[in-house]
C-alpha cells in the first residue's frame, strides 16, 4: 500500500520538480581546463583529508530525540568504535547554526532537516555532493537530481493540530477544529500554542502551506485573524503538541508524529486533527556538508546507512510517506491517504528562495507572542 501512495507523489506533488538544479556544459576547452584543475584540487584534498579523524562522527539533526536514539541502535552495532557526536535542535535553529558556521563548518552530515532549508544552504555553497549506496532506489521526489545529488531525503512530514478536549471544556467549548478556518471562531482565542516559523520547521512548514493554500495577500490576512487567537509561538515543532496534552492549551498547531504521540499519551483526551483544507508538509533529507580538508568517509558510510531497507522500515513506523516505498501500513492515527490530504502545490524552492522576507514579515507581524528563548 505505501508503494503506490509514495508513487503517486511525483503526479500530486508535480511542484517537487522545481527543487532540482540544471547542469550546463561549457564548450570543450573550458572542459579540459576546468577537469586539469580538478584533478589537482582533488589531489590536494585527498592529501588533507588523510589525517581525518574517521573515528568521530559530528551529527547535526532536527529528529526528535527519541527517533535519533531509535533509529541509531543499528549504526551503533555496526561502526561500535565510532564517537557519535549528535546536535540536535529545532530546524531554523540547526539551519541558523549551520550558517553561522559556514566558514569553519563543525557537522560532517546533516540528518533529517527540511529539504527547504537545504537548499537554503545549498545556495551558499555549503553542500558536498554525494550519492550513497542505494539512492537509485529513492524516488526522484525526494532527492536532488542532479547527477550526484547534494541532499537525498527520508520521509515527509506534515501539519497537524492536537486538541485537548479537557482544556476546551474547561472554557466552555465542545467543538473540535476540523481546519485552519475553524481556528478563527472566537470560542478559541488565547487556547492556541503554535509553532515559530523562525526557529521551527514545523511553523516554517505551515506558514508557507497557508500562503500557498491562500495565496501570499490573503494568506497574511488569514495569519493576522489567527493571530488574535494565538497565545504563543512556540520554538519548536513539538512543543505546542507536548504543552497541549500536558494541559497548557486547548489546541497546539504542530505536526503528525508529535500529535500522535502525545495523543496516545491523553488516552480520550486527546484528538488529532489533520486539517481539512490540506496540511503544509516538507521532506526529511540528509546531506554532507563541505569541508575543505575534504569529507570523512565515515561520514559518507552513515549517510549509505541512512538510506538502507532497513531504516526506511524504522522511518515508516513513524511516517506515513517515505522514500522508497517501503512498509505496507499505514502508521495508525495518520490520515489513510496521506498524500491526497498535503497541500498540492507547495514549491519548496520557492519556500527557500524567499525564506529570508518571509520569515521578516512574520517576525514584525507576530513576534510579540513568541515565548522567550
Amino acid at each position: 500500500m505505501k508503494k503506490r501512495i509514495v508513487s503517486m507523489m511525483l503526479a500530486a506533488l508535480c511542484c517537487m520538480g522545481m527543487l532540482t538544479g540544471c547542469v550546463t556544459s561549457a564548450d570543450s576547452a573550458a572542459d579540459t581546463s576546468a577537469a586539469a584543475e580538478g584533478g589537482q584540487a582533488a589531489a590536494e584534498k585527498e592529501e588533507a583529508s588523510a589525517g581525518l579523524d574517521e573515528n568521530t562522527l559530528n551529527i547535526y539533526t532536527a529528529l526528535e530525540d527519541e527517533q535519533v536514539a531509535g533509529y541509531l541502535e543499528d549504526f551503533k552495532t555496526k561502526y561500535p568504535d565510532v564517537t557519535i557526536n549528535i546536535t540536535r535542535d529545532s530546524t531554523g535553529i540547526i539551519t541558523a547554526k549551520l550558517l553561522a558556521e559556514k566558514d569553519n563548518p563543525q557537522a560532517d552530515v546533516v540528518w533529517g532537516l527540511s529539504a527547504a532549508n537545504l537548499l537554503v544552504l545549498d545556495g551558499e555553497g555549503m553542500l558536498e555532493p554525494y550519492a550513497p549506496e542505494g539512492v537509485d532506489r529513492i524516488l526522484p521526489e525526494f532527492k536532488d537530481a542532479s547527477e550526484t545529488p547534494k541532499w537525498v531525503g527520508i520521509d515527509a512530514w506534515e501539519t497537524a493540530f492536537l486538541v485537548n478536549k479537557e482544556v476546551l471544556a474547561s472554557h466552555g467549548v465542545t467543538e473540535i477544529p476540523e481546519g485552519y478556518e475553524d481556528l478563527l471562531k472566537p470560542e478559541y482565542k488565547g487556547l492556541i500554542a503554535m509553532s515559530n516559523p523562525v526557529s521551527s520547521g514545523t511553523g516554517t512548514l505551515t506558514v508557507n502551506g497557508i500562503l500557498t493554500l491562500y495565496g501570499e495577500e490573503k494568506g497574511w490576512e488569514y495569519l493576522d485573524k489567527l493571530h488574535e487567537n494565538v497565545a504563543v509561538y512556540m520554538h519548536s515543532g513539538s512543543a505546542p503538541a507536548k504543552s497541549t496534552a500536558t494541559g497548557e492549551y486547548g489546541i497546539g498547531v504542530s505536526f503528525g508524529y508529535r500529535c500522535i504521540k502525545s495523543a496516545a499519551e491523553m488516552g480520550d483526551n486527546g484528538v488529532v486533527v489533520f486539517p481539512k483544507e490540506g496540511s503544509g508538509w516538507d521532506v526529511e533529507a540528509n546531506c554532507l556538508i563541505k569541508h575543505a580538508e575534504g569529507q570523512k568517509e565515515i561520514a559518507k558510510k552513515f549517510l549509505d546507512w541512512a538510506i538502507e531497507d532497513g531504516q526506511m522500515e524504522k522511518y515508516a513506523e513513524n511516517y506515513p510517506i517515505v522514500a522508497t516505498g517501503t512498509g505496507d501500513e499505514i502508521p495508525e492515527g495518520y490520515e489513510q491517504n496521506p498524500v491526497d490530504q498535503l497541500i498540492k502545490n507547495v514549491d519548496l524552492k520557492w519556500c527557500a528562495e524567499n525564506r529570508d522576507r518571509i520569515l521578516t514579515e512574520w517576525t514584525n507581524r507576530y513576534d510579540g507572542k513568541s515565548e522567550a528563548k
